[in-house]
Order: C-alpha cells, then sequence, then structure tokens
C-alpha cells in the first residue's frame, strides 16, 4: 500500500510560527552577544527555556511519564542535550561576535542541506526525492540572494567564525535526525523539557569551567533578550519543534532555517528603515517556492 505524505493546516501554522519566532533569534543574540560572553548566553536562554517548559510540564498531566519510561532514555536526551542546544548555541554564540548577522544566516541555511544527506540512512521514512533536492536547493538560493545585498560584497572573513556556524548548523541536522528516531511515544512538552534541562546543565557545567568569574548580564536590554530567547526561541518553539519533527519529518522540518532570514529582513525595514532591495523580493520567492516544491504531494510505501 501506498501512504500519502501532505502537511497538515496544524503543521503549517506551527512550521510558520515557529521561523516567526526563531526568525527574531539572530537579532537578540547580536544584543545579547554585547553584554555576556557567549556561553553565558547560551546557558541564560537554555535555563530559562527549561524553567518555562518545567512549569507547562507540571500544570499539564498529559505531560506526564513515569520515572520508569524517562530513565531508559536518559541517555538520548544527554545526546540531544549535548548535539541540539549545548554544542551549537555555544558555537553560534561565539561566532556571532566575528561574523555579521547576515552571514550568520546564509550558513545556518545549510541545515537543511546537511539533513537531506544524513536523514535516509537512519529514516525509511524520510527518503531524498527529487523534489526535496530541488525545493531545498531552491530555497537555498533564495537565502543567499535575500541576505546578499545587505552583505556588499563585505563577507566575513573569519574563517573559525564561519566553521563554527557550520559545525554548529551539522549538529542540528544530526540531533533532529537522532531525535525522528528515538524520541517517538513521548509527549512534546515533556521531550522539550528533558533535552532543554540536559543541555542546560552541560552548558553551566561548562561555563564554571571556561568562565571565571560568570559575569551576568549589565543592561536590562540583555535582560529581555534572554527571556525572549528562552521562553519564546526555546520553550514555546521547541514544543512545536518536536511536534513537528514527528508530524513531517526531519527534512521538512529542517527548512524552517530559510524563514528566519526572512522574518528579520521584513523586520529590519518596518522597524529600523533598512533599505529593501528589490533582489530580496526575488529571494522571498524563492524561499517560499522551496518550500512549496519539497511539500509537493508524493507517495511513500506504507509499513505493514
Amino acid at each position: 500500500m501506498m501512504k500519502e505524505i501532505t502537511m497538515k493546516n496544524k503543521d503549517w501554522l506551527l512550521f510558520w510560527l515557529t521561523g516567526l519566532v526563531w526568525g527574531t533569534s539572530f537579532l537578540w543574540i547580536k544584543i545579547a552577544v554585547n553584554d555576556v560572553s557567549p556561553i553565558v548566553l547560551a546557558g541564560s536562554r537554555s535555563l530559562f527555556g527549561a524553567i518555562g517548559l518545567g512549569l507547562i510540564v507540571a500544570l499539564n498531566k498529559q505531560a506526564h511519564v513515569s520515572w520508569n519510561i524517562i530513565k531508559k532514555r536518559l541517555i538520548d536526551f544527554l545526546f540531544l542535550g549535548f548535539f541540539n542546544i549545548a554544542l551549537p548555541w555555544i558555537l553560534i554564540s561565539w561566532a556571532g561576535q566575528f561574523l555579521d548577522s547576515g552571514t550568520s544566516a546564509i550558513l545556518n541555511g545549510t541545515m537543511p542541506l546537511f539533513t537531506i544527506l544524513l536523514s535516509p540512512i537512519f529514516n525509511q521514512d524520510d527518503r531524498i526525492t527529487l523534489p526535496k533536492i530541488v525545493g531545498l536547493v531552491i530555497g537555498f538560493i533564495g537565502v543567499v540572494i535575500l541576505i546578499a545585498p545587505s552583505i556588499q560584497g563585505k563577507w566575513s572573513g573569519s574563517l573559525l567564525g564561519q566553521g563554527a556556524i557550520l559545525m554548529g548548523t551539522l549538529s542540528y541536522a544530526s540531533a533532529t535526525i537522532f531525535a525522528r528516531k528515538k524520541t517517538r511515544g513521548l509527549p512534546t512538552q515533556m521531550l522539550a523539557f528533558l533535552q532543554m534541562s540536559f543541555g542546560s546543565a552541560i552548558i553551566w557545567v561548562t561555563a564554571l569551567f571556561t568562565e571565571r568569574p560568570i559575569i551576568l548580564p549589565q543592561f536590562p536590554i540583555t535582560w529581555v533578550a534572554l527571556l525572549w530567547l528562552g521562553l519564546l526561541g526555546s520553550c514555546i518553539a521547541y514544543i512545536f519543534y518536536f511536534y513537528l519533527l514527528h508530524s513531517i519529518g526531519p527534512t521538512r522540518v529542517s527548512m524552517i532555517t530559510y524563514i528566519p532570514p526572512l522574518v528579520a529582513l521584513v523586520l529590519g525595514v518596518v522597524f529600523l528603515k533598512e533599505q529593501f532591495y528589490w533582489q530580496s523580493l526575488l529571494g522571498a520567492v524563492l524561499i517560499f517556492s522551496g518550500i512549496a516544491i519539497v511539500n509537493l504531494k508524493q507517495k511513500v510505501p506504507q509499513k505493514t
């Protein structure tokens, strides 16, 4: 038998909401990293995210899971805490000291390309197909065209910074694929909470050995940035992320990373009066087209 895979209306809503929330992240990271170190930024963000998720789990009985079930998966969530939270957040925050946000956004857009290459090896229901390849490539070209005018030939020369972003995106891709395979059967709120808690613990333990002394934020705007990144970008967005991961698969979820550059562009034009380039319109069209192509209806074998 053949089963048709499509994104439902709820999937599309959560897909764009997650992209919208994450679309503000580069701006807030850029603000926060001017006041605190990258590791304190990542640690504070993850701590606020874990606290928010803990409250949601505590208030939602449907999210409760017995300890006997959780303890069998602790290694899985330790892996996710490191590769989906601690490592990429530290790398991307560190790279933000040396790269402009446009360069970071383009490099971050490589995450779906890593995902489509690796996911079929571990997830039989996320095969490489021609529409996926074409859509991902078109979407990535759209990100490049969207961001290129703001860079204007000033591509950052920090090879270490660029390498850190690429390592972070590869880490994201690997963790997304792993999560799809290993986190079935648990409530999304609990999945997000366990991952975030382990990630936060890893970051703060690292900070104890690398940050002497640990310097907390000095400016109110930094606290606003960290709360936004933690409660929205980490708490709420990761509940959506785990739901979508099991609903539409790793490759489609990874395409959310094409949305933040578009959101950042709109915010810059509307609120910061930044210049709008016609190339940006073309880039936006390509991003929308790439997402649409990847989600063309297709049939895959249904497990029996």
